[in-house]
């Protein structure tokens, strides 16, 4: 019998029928990027509300794809960690209401191990632990060992900016929609990579499996409108337009290879996960599979509707159920804090 797994962390309202198996019968997303392309970013309230309106229809999609009724479900599973509060507790307060009516277990789950979870999902099998973890987003980027799908230990992430937060903004300095990373990509088609000068930070410092991004986007900055320039200074167009897409993505991939390939050597694993929307980008997913050929590393890469948010990855409910482990009601949402599910 299958479960039902929620998942409202950010902007995405999310639901998903997974079996005991792993099969996933069902998993529908509702986005919400066109509600938030005018701040070029997600507004905490207006992804909560939006939440509130779209989570009872999207969960009863999700079931009548699944073809089971609701009373077929044997569990119900949410992720309460990390993420925005409000979002959170939208998708808690649906995943308490099924799983008390239906009298089945209520298992909450961390969203970020769950994005790891997608590539056992999409590859079963192929994960060996322990293993290098890199999950990267709009909010998270965070390098883990992890040695087990619930076990995960924290390596080191960025300082400042996520990777996803550092494209949505690079996309607006360069007069792009949102969200940046989509945009940024389509940009660098035809651009050179090498056009402009842009800074890798603590890409060379191997005492730190840190990163940072903050850097990178003020010389983006200082590129399109120098300091002193007019406020009105027309963005970038045509060609200049495209090398500057392209050197900014390249730096972007850069500095997160440079950890990576740091992680590696420090952990000796010899199997690499990745996971979160921003490792749907196409030259970070080449540029990870030629570092695991030339290292002699397995890199394990979902398809790109598994590493954007979703509930499918949320099957990592079911390592807790198999060891017995479930959540009461009492169950709270834990907006700022990554853990063990």
């Amino acid at each position: 019998m299958p479960l039902l797994a929620i998942e409202t962390t950010c902007d995405e309202t999310a639901a998903a029928v997974i079996t005991r198996d792993r099969a996933v019968l069902s998993s529908v997303v509702a986005s919400q990027d066109a509600l938030h392309a005018r701040w070029r970013g997600v507004v905490p309230e207006v992804a909560s509300r939006a939440h509130v309106e779209r989570i009872i229809p999207v969960i009863d999609e999700a079931v009548r794809r699944a073809a089971i009724a609701l009373r077929e479900l044997d569990a119900v599973a949410v992720a309460v960690r990390p993420g925005l509060v409000g979002s959170l507790l939208v998708g808690l307060s649906a995943a308490k209401g099924i799983a008390a009516t239906l009298g089945v277990p209520l298992v909450g789950y961390d969203h970020i191990a769950a994005h790891l979870y997608a590539c056992r999902l999409a590859h079963p099998g192929a994960v060996s632990d322990p293993c290098v973890g890199l999950v990267a987003s709009g909010g998270h980027t965070s390098l883990f060992l992890v040695r087990s799908p619930l076990e995960l230990e924290r390596l080191g992430g960025t300082i400042d900016d996520a990777a996803g937060e550092a494209f949505d903004k690079a996309a607006s300095l360069l007069g792009l929609g949102y969200p940046g990373g989509p945009q940024i990509e389509r940009a660098a088609v035809g651009g050179n990579a090498r056009a402009y000068r842009l800074p890798r930070p603590l890409a060379t410092d191997r005492s730190r499996l840190d990163l940072s991004f903050s850097g990178l986007k003020t010389a983006l900055r200082y590129q399109v409108r120098p300091p002193g320039a007019p406020r009105d200074t027309p963005a970038p167009v045509g060609q200049r337009l495209a090398d500057l897409a392209a050197s900014f993505q390249q730096a972007a991939v850069d500095s997160i290879l440079a950890k990576v390939e740091l992680a590696l050597d420090h952990t000796g694993c010899r199997t690499l996960l990745i996971g979160g929307g921003v490792t749907s980008n196409t030259l970070l997913r080449e540029s990870l599979v030629r570092l695991g050929r030339s290292s002699g590393v397995t890199v394990v890469i979902p398809p790109r509707e598994l590493c954007t948010d979703n509930a499918a990855m949320g099957a990592i409910a079911w390592e807790r159920l198999e060891r017995g482990e479930n959540d009461g009601l009492e169950l709270d949402v834990r907006p700022t804090q990554h853990g063990q599910s």
